[in-house]
């Protein structure tokens, strides 16, 4: 062994020692153990044969996760943000009109990422807290006649959930426009049905339904939406993520475009092998138990949930603030007293909404009845106006 260091000037820095905690916030969530198993699986070449036979797998997956046949099916190299770049930089070309959504803080990236590609951006309104009205799409769509539509199907920062997404396809295509779908927080947890819904391109990230560390991004396009990729009149403003270089590596040819995160593409993989093992309609139902169980919890000990029971989401449950209760001291007590994380709210609705994640690994009625009892447990110390038994009681009962 070579002699240790006497230099001074080295910074003294100690082992990695997080702390464990339970991830109930809105992403990222607990990882399942045979995931974390498969990330200190040795590395290989990214161009190594059996990692081509990897990403096969994980295409495939992907396909079987999102409900699609599309042979574009990818896990991009980057978080969930990179694979929302990477479908909105490439499909909206310069001079593209992209419709957004106003109802939301991730409509709103939406906006900022296609004015970046250099599309014009039109919005379609609709207040925080509600989802999308296919009426008032259909208006502005015939209105703006734009090349693209864009709308979140799981509204992580509302906890909204999109009803109607065939009525909001169709009146999209009935204008030529292809339909680009931010499914961060649904995919894997809540139904997604690509194809039979019509969805052009969907992007996704790993670390919230999937229970996957960030590294590795779904995102899926159709045979149209890849075509108008391939035939655009000027590259993509990003290198990185020019779907059309990308082609190469994950096409066919599986030629070098960048070094893929290895690491990162064996845990998808094992993420997604869970999602096939569980049975994607099964899976949906375990998110929609336990999240029902924490919703009976919430509503039990006297608290309001933001959106209708409607538009309501599993994976991402928005809960009102009681009056009086300030929601950065509830979160950060949470994580002193009981190492469980949730967070407050964002853009309009900060200071007003809990988002609670039940997602993926973390969904689980251990999981749930802890939330439950520990934040009543800390409102009450709080203050607030609630039933910690109430809500405790109606939690097991919702569970039985």
């Amino acid at each position: 062994m070579p002699p240790a260091s006497d230099d001074s000037s080295a910074p003294d820095v100690g082992e990695l020692t997080p702390p464990t905690r339970t991830l109930m916030g809105p992403g990222p969530s607990d990882v399942h153990p045979r995931v974390l198993r498969a990330m200190s699986t040795p590395l290989v070449g990214h161009l190594d044969p059996s990692f081509i036979e990897i990403m096969n797998d994980v295409q495939e997956l992907l396909r079987y996760a999102f409900q699609t046949d599309n042979q574009w099916t990818i896990p991009v190299s980057g978080t969930g943000s990179a694979s929302m770049e990477a479908a909105i930089g490439n499909v909206v070309e310069p001079g593209d009109t992209m419709l957004v959504p106003t109802n939301g803080y991730f409509g709103g990236r939406m906006a900022s990422m296609a004015r970046r590609a250099g599309g014009e951006v039109v919005e379609v309104d609709a207040p925080w807290g509600e989802p999308l009205d296919p009426a008032t799409v259909s208006d502005a769509l015939a209105e703006h006649d734009p090349d693209v539509f864009g709308f979140v199907h799981a509204e992580t920062s509302t906890g909204v959930r999109q009803p109607n997404v065939p009525e909001l396809t169709a009146a999209a295509h009935d204008h030529d426009a292809l339909v680009i779908t931010d499914t961060v927080t649904s995919l894997g947890g809540v139904e997604l049905r690509v194809d039979e819904w019509d969805i052009d391109v969907a992007y996704s990230g790993p670390q919230k339904c999937l229970s996957c560390p960030p590294g590795a991004s779904p995102l899926t396009l159709s045979d149209e939406a890849m075509e108008k990729v391939l035939s655009r009149e000027e590259p993509s403003r990003s290198w990185y993520l020019d779907l059309s270089l990308l082609e190469g590596y994950w096409g066919d040819e599986r030629a070098y475009h960048h070094t893929a995160p290895i690491t990162n593409v064996y845990s998808i993989r094992e993420a997604l092998r869970l999602v096939a093992e569980e049975g994607i309609e099964n899976r949906w139902a375990r998110h929609r138990r336990l999240a029902g169980a924490l919703k009976a919890g919430a509503e039990g000990m006297g608290l309001e949930m933001n959106p209708d029971d409607e538009y309501w989401l599993p994976s991402l449950n928005a809960v009102r603030v009681p009056e009086g209760i300030d929601d950065g001291e509830v979160c950060d007590e949470l994580l002193e007293r009981y190492d469980l994380e949730i967070a407050g709210g964002l853009g309009d609705l900060a200071g007003e909404i809990f988002r609670i994640g039940c997602m993926g690994y973390s969904a689980s009625p251990e999981n749930v009845t802890l939330l439950i009892a520990a934040l009543a447990d800390v409102l009450d110390d709080f203050g607030a106006d609630v039933d910690p038994d109430g809500g405790v009681a109606a939690c097991r009962e919702a569970l039985r």
